[in-house]
């Protein structure tokens, strides 16, 4: 028997920008090794950081990602309405901070209209084609939303069948979905 620790999987979580909407999808997988641990877990939340809501997904380590929600949160309430300068400056201290450096978690966060992924390695990554995704079974999901972005499909469908395709393709992800919708400001 290995005597090291299986890790954590799960989860898949996109962002779909479309028709002055965003949508963020997730998942409620969670693993460890080959076992499911919990199906209805909630990886996608709405916050309102002074009064301006942003929506965020995580996947990683659900307590790495809490950590990095209340960093971001915290950035948004000292930069009310500055989503990117939030995003950049929580980068920045992710990347510098060595505990927080040591957080396994990504993000995508959007705010209706900016859509960003922020990851540890210093990135605030705003996507080509109005679509983002992240986790065990984010390339699945993001090569189905990207064919589906050219359809007349409103950005929740386009999020819903991407997540059903990368459920049927990948086994860390399921249909249990969480999905919040922020529309322009």
């Amino acid at each position: 028997m290995s005597d090291e620790f299986p890790g954590w999987h799960g989860t898949t979580i996109i962002g779909v920008r479309k028709g002055g909407e965003v949508v963020v999808a997730g998942d409620g997988q969670v693993s460890l090794g080959q076992t499911v641990i919990k199906g209805s877990a909630r990886k996608v939340r709405r916050l309102s950081p002074g009064g301006y809501d942003v929506v965020a997904g995580f996947a990683g380590s659900t307590a790495d990602a809490f950590t990095l929600l209340e960093k971001l949160e915290a950035r948004l309430e000292a930069t009310p309405g500055q989503l990117q300068r939030a995003c950049v400056d929580l980068a920045k201290e992710w990347r510098t901070d060595k505990y927080l450096q040591k957080l396994e978690a990504m993000l995508i966060v959007t705010d209706g209209d900016q859509l960003y992924v922020i990851t540890g390695a210093g990135d605030v990554l705003e996507p080509e084609h109005d679509v983002a995704a992240i986790g065990s079974g984010g390339m699945y999901a993001l090569a189905a939303a990207r064919g589906l972005s050219e359809t007349d499909h409103t950005a929740e469908e386009i999020a819903r069948k991407a997540m059903a395709i990368a459920a049927d393709i990948c086994v860390y992800t399921n249909g249990n979905l969480t999905v919040e919708r922020i529309a322009r400001s």
